[in-house]
């Protein structure tokens, strides 16, 4: 029975939002909230802002597109403020085609899809409102009646203004309707809706020879003509194209430069001057965000023919480039698979990110930056710090190549991968090396890789791989450590003791015999040299130590063995260098004794207890970095 409540609250709410009024009571609404007449792009713009935006390093982070787009951040700053904000000032952008350009499964489609949903949902709320003429097949804006005559003086009192024309069918109907009595003429709020072809519409090239260009702007009702006598009477003609449906809202043209040319020039007037020419009748108003997308070859192909120039003039070409972030296009096959039936199979740890690695390396260019290769510039971009090099260096490097993620392996291709790995038979859990095994088996069947791409993709699985290798190390080494915290513990306050001592240029006295000593460099060096802090480098980092210490101290805080993250690492990969011996013969042997066994029991625990793993995949875990440490 809940389902029936639910079903029937959301029709109450369907009929609390439904208002319908006089062409009078609707310019009261306007001279309350101005807002209400804005233009399709104003309302696009105010859409996305409506659902937050944030500030993060100098740059506004939009929330409306975090559910579904990752690692675009850059390409949506740039398209919110340098198209709709533009746009929604009435600026000339206003008047130009947004024509998103990028590769395959780049999010064209899904960023258009989702200006489509939201649009919907905000044309649903208080601040989305939109009302139009009652029975207008283009849900036409009720200012449109007031005389263009009497406009100006109108506008300034209202606060709007106001463009177009009414379309043939208002114009009759007010005639014929209401006898010239505009204030009479009633208005509805309307819902935009992809479905029922309201504010939303879209258009999709077919054959050529059999698409008709009655699909954008309408076309005669033949059974009609008899009762009307002339094709020109708009109750001759069906006002249902995609121009007509869209306006107020958004028109989506799917692969728009695959459509024959004479459906692309119908834009030109529709650009720059807001309407469209349909049937017999004068040009017909519409307001409307006409957005496209293609890829990048067929775009090429476009701006080569002359012929295109008008149409070219009238265009603002957002490159729309895959995502360079591995944590980000982790979150994209997180997306993929959890649409997916395939729940029930466990998916290791890291098994992401190695073929995120994969992935982001295929779409990288190299730098011309010293020192610099592309596994460091992969990390560097994911916001990882690299030795060396500094948040400058990234700027620099992101402009180096304006076409950087143009090209590459595309999402589509990993995640049909996975897919093959997944649905393996009796499977319980797929990890890491199964998914680089499938990307390496899929090479041979990728259409569009040459020999040389291959050979470089394989090389950059194997980079993968050995990154992957890494991680598991990393892992089982947090697991043993866990272990033995309290010998961290130890060696943590062992080292404060001594770069304390070290950088006060004091002695140390030894706990034992209560010797003074000077302080231990081969200890402190051992440590560092864990995590790459080099000689010359060694005094700024023990530096800054004390000074996270001093701060904590300031606080009223204590600093702990989890109070440096970087420190901490360092701990645990020496503790874990120590332990090297102890974790080979526990993970390796075959018949491992009673202490070997509960170690072993005590690791896996904590893997799947606090680490994401499964009896499944922690077993294979142990065994495969066993095998590392005995390499």
């Amino acid at each position: 029975m809940d389902i029936f409540k639910r079903i029937s609250d959301h029709q109450a709410e369907q009929n609390r939002l439904a208002w319908t009024g006089s062409f009078a009571d609707y310019v009261e609404l306007v001279r309350r909230n101005p807002q209400i007449a804005r233009t399709a792009h104003a309302r696009v713009y105010d859409m996305i802002v409506w659902h937050g935006v944030e500030e993060v390093n100098g740059r506004k982070i939009y929330k409306f597109f975090d559910r579904e787009l990752f690692g675009l951040d850059r390409t949506i700053d740039k398209l919110v403020e340098e198209y709709f904000h533009s746009a929604a000032m009435r600026l000339d952008v206003k008047k130009r085609i947004l024509l998103l350009m990028g590769p395959v499964s780049g999010g064209k489609s899904t960023l258009v899809t989702m200006l489509k949903k939201g649009l919907e949902r905000y044309s649903r709320t208080d601040e989305g409102a939109v009302y139009a003429i009652k029975g207008c097949p283009m849900h036409e804006e009720p200012l449109h009646l007031i005389p263009h005559e009497l406009r100006p003086e109108i506008e300034a009192e209202l606060g709007v203004k106001i463009e177009g024309n009414l379309c043939p069918s208002c114009q009759l109907r007010v005639k014929e309707e209401y006898f010239g009595r505009i204030e009479d003429v009633l208005v509805e709020r309307i819902f935009f809706s992809e479905e029922e072809r309201v504010g939303i519409g879209t258009f999709s090239p077919s054959d050529p020879k059999s698409q008709d260009i009655a699909d954008l702007t309408g076309s005669i009702d033949f059974s009609t003509i008899t009762e009307y006598g002339s094709e020109s009477d708009p109750r001759a003609y069906r006002f249902d194209g995609e121009l007509n449906k869209a306006n107020r809202g958004i028109m989506e043209f799917q692969e728009m430069l695959k459509c024959d040319e004479k459906f692309l020039w119908n834009l030109l007037s529709l650009t720059q001057e807001g309407n469209f020419k349909a049937g017999r009748f004068a040009l017909i108003s519409a307001d409307e965000l006409i957005v496209a997308h293609t890829n990048e070859s067929e775009y090429k192909s476009f701006i080569a023919n002359k012929k295109n120039e008008a149409l070219q003039s009238r265009m603002i070409v957002m490159p729309v480039p895959y995502n360079l972030k591995v944590s980000e296009e982790e979150k994209i096959y997180a997306k993929l698979i959890k649409q997916s039936d395939m729940q029930h199979i466990h998916i290791a740890p890291h098994t992401m990110r190695a073929s995120a690695i994969f992935s982001i390396l295929t779409r990288l260019k190299e730098t011309k930056k010293q020192g610099m290769d592309l596994l460091k510039k992969m990390k560097l971009y994911d916001g990882e710090a690299v030795e060396g090099f500094k948040e400058a260096d990234l700027k620099e490097m992101q402009s180096e190549y304006l076409e950087e993620g143009m090209t590459g392996i595309d999402p589509r291709y990993v995640i049909n991968r996975i897919s093959s790995a997944l649905v393996r038979q009796d499977l319980q859990c797929i990890n890491a090396l199964d998914v680089l095994r499938a990307l390496k088996d899929g090479m041979e069947q990728h259409p569009s890789i040459t020999k040389e791409e291959r050979e470089k993709y394989l090389n950059f699985i194997a980079i993968a791989r050995k990154e992957y290798d890494e991680l598991a190390k990393k892992e089982i080494q947090k697991a043993f450590v866990y272990s033995y915290e309290e010998s961290a513990k130890t060696l943590f306050e062992n080292y404060l003791d001594n770069i304390e001592a070290y950088c006060n240029w004091m002695k140390i006295r030894d706990p034992l015999t209560g010797e003074e000593m000077d302080p231990d460099e081969r200890l402190m060096r051992s440590i560092e040299e864990q995590i790459g802090i080099s000689e010359n480098a060694k005094k700024a980092f023990r530096e800054e130590i004390l000074i996270r210490m001093s701060t904590y101290s300031r606080k009223g805080k204590r600093f702990d063995y989890s109070s440096h993250e970087r420190l901490r690492e360092a701990i645990e990969r020496k503790l874990f260098a120590d332990l090297k011996d102890i974790v080979k013969i526990t993970t390796s042997t075959k018949t491992p004794d009673e202490n070997q066994l509960k170690k072993i029991n005590e690791v896996t625990k904590r893997l799947i207890d606090e680490h994401g793993y499964c009896p499944v995949c922690s077993n294979e875990l142990l065994r495969y970095v066993g095998s590392l440490l005995n390499r």
